[in-house]
């Protein structure tokens, strides 16, 4: 297990066949303010891949084709966020999507922990730290707890969605789980066009 940290786009040829992994690091949770400084990447074969960003250098067109690569589905927890900042910092549409927040909130009715960390111990038993989760991801330089918080986003969500999958199956949900899935880039767009507060399917 390595953690590879590259400087504005990924290598060629990086990824074996199949989903990939993807987790994004900004200076904060508002994309029209806060830049995109990393991308975190895995395969689940093992490796994590980061891509560092220098503030307005957006250019990493090996990386823009593997998230818009329509082969490959891209699995995200909380897809929400990180497809609105993709869209609003790379310009692409990186799906399709697997969100194993909605999936544990689909699923995992027992509780109201579906945050990454709890979403993990209880489907795989991984317990990931999150203490480097508010640090400054701006930095020129990124610490290596910052690079193996970061890998540890994206190491073990192949894993988590074979169990999810399961369970959504079990429950009879997939159907659902799938048209929510396809709805979040539509739904990444309305944040960044202003509704990010707003339930549009509300009443008032």
């Amino acid at each position: 297990m390595t953690v590879h940290l590259y400087e504005r786009d990924l290598p060629a040829d990086v990824f074996a066949p199949g989903p990939i992994a993807v987790d994004t690091e900004t200076m904060g949770l508002n994309p029209a303010r806060d830049r995109l400084c990393l991308v975190q990447l895995a395969d689940g074969r093992g490796d994590e891949h980061l891509v560092r960003f220098p503030p307005g250098d957006y250019a990493a067109p090996v990386l823009k084709a593997v998230l818009a690569d329509r082969s490959r589905v891209k699995l995200y927890h909380f897809a929400r966020f990180d497809l609105a900042v993709l869209r609003a910092y790379l310009g692409v549409e990186a799906g399709p999507v697997f969100c194993t927040k909605i999936a544990s909130k689909l699923v995992r009715t027992y509780t109201d922990r579906h945050g990454l960390k709890d979403m993990l111990k209880e489907t795989i038993g991984v317990d990931v730290s999150k203490a480097q989760q508010s640090s400054d991801w701006g930095a020129p330089v990124l610490s290596d707890a910052q690079k193996d918080y970061a890998a540890s986003d994206v190491r073990y969500l192949h894993r988590a969605v074979e169990v999810l999958t399961e369970r959504l199956a079990r429950e009879g949900r997939t159907a659902l789980a799938q048209a929510c899935f396809d709805f979040l880039p539509w739904r990444a767009d309305l944040d960044l066009a202003g509704w990010a507060e707003s339930d549009i399917f509300a009443h008032l």
